[in-house]
């Protein structure tokens, strides 16, 4: 799509003025060779980049920009895994190229591209570790950032992978509890290094809050309550929740950071040059066309953040986003509105719990079907 608005004009540019960076949630090798992605750096004020397997799913399935390296592989003995894996590896390389100014003009606090490692191992700690190490040693860019889900075997490698100076995304954040066991193992991880005595400065992390899959969930479940009941004040108060319990949930993390900030562990963290883990925002395409397509973004300004948005959102941002400093607002109501789940029978925790665990079925299912086309691919170029 083209660009329909300058940088006088468009909103997406006012966000940076409240601390906020915008991330693209998108990559694929057309994004690159086409000049897209250097074009939505200057037209969009994108300053960087996510990727997980369901977007390589997209970019690479049928997709015959791929064709010559995949012939590549089959010629050099290469296993399907390996194809793909060059195939990645050369999309996030590049992208890591073509956002290395903005690494540099912000001395590392944007510019990164984030790579999952495989989805199969959200329950592996050991694998995670060393997946995460040899991606950080064969990429070999300063602004690459390794994504790893915050599962409970997941964080200790985060503690790890940061010990040793990886930049994190910590992905599949829903609940207020992971999001603080995410920071603390992020925390946890610069003390180790601290405790040897190699330097804390110029190691990054996000911890990755997801938002719209937690209304979407919630909202469905509101929906049942209404219908099961002829109470005109509990239909009123489920009706009044619909699409406002992820930004509510998303702003009291936002007030655990700072208490984070204030803590000692951090404070002496912070005084040897650390950068502090900042929160981003995930999952801000609106799925309920009911709702405004930019509710995940003009709600969540605010500073030492991150919104990552897939185009359509990042369109929709540059040409009608309000855009101020809300992160702040509201935060009683916020908490309020997260005590009403409980009263209406929903379970916040168990939300959460599933809302996880489909969330690593959503990266696993694409990441086969990623495999199985390559499969049917390496079949159609070099029939046995």
């Amino acid at each position: 799509m083209e660009p329909t608005n300058s940088q006088a004009t468009s909103p997406i540019f006012a966000i940076k003025n409240h601390g906020q960076s915008i991330w693209m949630d998108n990559l694929s090798r057309n994004l690159i060779e086409s000049g897209e992605l250097a074009a939505l750096m200057e037209s969009r004020d994108v300053r960087g980049i996510t990727s997980n397997p369901a977007i390589f799913e997209k970019a690479i399935a049928g997709n015959a920009i791929y064709d010559a390296d995949i012939e590549a592989g089959i010629r050099s003995g290469q296993s399907v895994e390996q194809i793909y894996e060059s195939l990645v590896f050369t999309d996030i390389k590049n992208a890591c190229d073509i956002l290395r100014p903005v690494y540099d003009q912000t001395q590392g606090l944007d510019g990164y591209v984030s790579i999952e490692v495989p989805p199969h191992l959200a329950h592996d700690t050991d694998s995670t570790i060393r997946e995460a190490r040899r991606y950080a040693q064969t990429l070999d860019r300063p602004n690459l950032m390794i994504k790893i889900p915050g599962t409970p075997e997941g964080l200790p490698a985060v503690t790890q992978a940061i010990s040793e100076g990886i930049a994190v995304n910590v992905t599949l954040l829903f609940s207020l509890e992971s999001y603080l066991a995410t920071a603390w193992a992020y925390i946890a991880g610069l003390e180790q290094r601290a405790s040897r005595g190699e330097s804390v400065a110029g190691i990054a992390s996000v911890a990755s809050f997801f938002l719209s899959r937690i209304d979407s969930l919630i909202d469905g479940q509101l929906d049942q309550i209404m219908a099961a009941t002829d109470d005109a004040d509990r239909k009123a108060k489920c009706q009044d929740l619909k699409g406002k319990v992820a930004i509510a949930n998303a702003k009291l993390a936002y007030q655990e950071y700072h208490k984070i900030l204030q803590s000692d562990r951090w404070q002496a963290l912070a005084a040897q040059g650390a950068t502090m883990q900042r929160l981003l925002w995930a999952s801000t395409s609106t799925k309920n066309p009911a709702y405004s397509d930019v509710m995940y973004v003009d709600e969540l300004v605010g500073p030492d953040t991150v919104n990552t948005l897939p185009p359509n959102t990042l369109e929709a941002c540059a040409d009608h986003c309000h855009v101020a400093n809300r992160l702040e607002m509201d935060v009683e109501q916020a908490a309020a509105t997260l005590a009403q789940l409980p009263e209406l029978g929903i379970d916040l925790d168990q939300v959460m719990a599933e809302l996880l665990e489909d969330g690593i079925t959503k990266f696993v299912q694409p990441f086969d079907a990623l495999m199985d086309s390559l499969v049917l691919k390496v079949k159609q170029l070099h029939p046995a």
